[in-house]
């Protein structure tokens, strides 16, 4: 059965490639929707009469192209996929070993239109994390309490003119949430409605003046994806001051090559005077003959000429 399930998905990914190239269409959310739903059918394993385990993790791989028209949408996407999923799998009596959880990756190697699902079996659950999104910037809570408001101490910071300089206060313990209101003059709003204190829950929006903010919780996954985005930028930052000390050093190990013929400056200094180069030859004769130069020969002239 493995080998027909891997001759079936080679045609299929051959055909839908071939397609791809032909029309050029992107990636659509119900073709993922879909994908997922065959790939719960393909991977679940009978265990028992009654237990029947299915994939709870999956990876949709596109190319970068769909992946940014995707993932513009945000969690909300995501969130869909996910309850694909859990419906689906309780509809056909499915079980699965931990949260499902739903990913779009880019793939330099995938074609435009072409889709490529990874499913596996996971057992735990997700490790979600608490966020905050202002602006389409994605603000992680840590545990204890984080303040928003124009202030330059606060921990999330918005430059709305009727934002007190701290206005709001966002606690959270790791599984539940509070907000509060500092008493701010134009107040916090929960859909239009003012409010002292309010319980956070995932998608309830926050608006403080013409400022939006949404409390979410995303997996753990996106939040590590948003540090390591931010670490290349460090690291371009401090490979830009690397190359200073670079040049040091090779100029160092440039200079002792050329440094070698120093030593040889006295036997072109214009100084000296031929007399020596004439007393050579009759100390070490054979040397001489060696170690002969053009600025030797006038003397050995010389000496032959006062020996006539």
């Amino acid at each position: 059965m493995g080998i027909l399930d891997s001759v079936e998905r080679g045609l299929e990914r051959a055909v839908n490639g071939a397609f791809a190239r032909t029309f050029r269409s992107g990636v659509q959310a119900v073709e993922i929707a879909s994908a997922l739903k065959r790939e719960l059918d393909i991977g679940a394993v009978i265990v028992d009469r009654d237990r029947v385990l299915a994939p709870n993790r999956f990876v949709a791989r596109v190319s970068p192209k769909d992946a940014a028209r995707l993932q513009s949408l945000g969690e909300t996407l995501e969130n869909e996929l996910r309850s694909v999923v859990t419906k689906h799998a309780s509809r056909q009596n499915y079980q699965l070993l931990g949260q499902p959880d739903v990913e779009i990756r880019a793939d330099e190697s995938i074609t435009t239109g072409v889709l490529e699902i990874d499913a596996t079996r996971v057992e735990g659950a997700v490790d979600w994390v608490a966020v905050i999104e202002v602006d389409g910037q994605r603000h992680e809570l840590p545990r204890g309490t984080t303040t928003v408001g124009r202030g330059s101490d606060c921990g999330i910071r918005i430059t709305d003119n009727a934002a007190s300089r701290k206005h709001l206060e966002l606690i959270w313990d790791g599984a539940a949430g509070l907000a509060r209101d500092l008493g701010s003059t134009n107040g916090s709003k929960i859909n239009g409605q003012r409010f002292r204190e309010a319980a956070l829950a995932p998608g309830i929006v926050i608006t403080i003046g013409q400022t939006a903010l949404r409390f979410q919780l995303v997996p753990g996954r996106s939040a590590r994806a948003a540090q390591s985005a931010a670490q290349p930028s460090a690291r371009s930052a401090a490979a830009s001051a690397a190359p200073a000390p670079v040049a040091r050093a090779t100029s160092r190990a440039a200079h002792p090559l050329p440094a070698a013929p120093l030593p040889a400056a006295p036997k072109q200094s214009p100084a000296s005077p031929p007399k020596p180069a004439t007393q050579r030859p009759r100390t070490s004769p054979a040397p001489s003959r060696d170690s002969a130069t053009p600025d030797d020969t006038p003397g050995i002239d010389q000496d032959f000429w006062r020996g006539l």
